[in-house]
């Protein structure tokens, strides 16, 4: 998606810096906002290129740097990690071949933690994109994964 495309969506004001940043980057073909964007953000909205920078490495769904297709979030709350977490964690390293922070050499997954996603009542759990996965067991996570490789067949 073209960034000027998403910029006549929103009013040039700071208080929709948010859904500007949020839509250029679900519009990216790596899951990231790269510089330009958001040179071309701050000019739109006429606030400093700090600010934008600072937006996006406030807020953990903003990535600067590439990311694959599939970005799996995984919760590393209180709940969750009593609940088995570093199972998961495990099981996913085991499966995607990467750690924290990194993106298989397909491009389909990036794996990243997170504070709290805020479902303790399923923990352990994790997002893959906008979708939620609770009670999760080694089993679980297994079939997950291969749902979404056999998405791209």
């Amino acid at each position: 998606m073209r960034i000027d495309t998403v910029l006549k969506k929103y009013e040039a004001k700071e208080e929709n810096l948010l859904y500007i940043l949020h839509e250029i980057q679900d519009g990216s073909d790596n899951n990231s906002l790269n510089k330009k964007d958001l040179e071309e953000v701050a000019a739109y909205v006429g606030v400093p290129l700090s600010r934008v920078n600072g937006v996006v490495s406030f807020y953990s769904m903003f990535s600067s740097r590439p990311r694959g297709k599939y970005i799996i979030r995984l919760c590393q709350s209180p709940p969750c990690f009593i609940k088995g977490s570093v199972n998961v964690y495990e099981k996913i390293k085991q499966q995607l071949k990467i750690s924290e922070d990194e993106t298989t050499d397909d491009g389909l997954f990036t794996l990243e933690f997170s504070s709290c996603l805020g479902v303790c009542g399923l923990a352990p759990a994790m997002m893959i994109n906008d979708d939620v996965y609770g009670n999760l067991t080694e089993e679980r996570v297994v079939e997950i994964l291969n749902n979404y490789r056999n998405l791209e067949d």
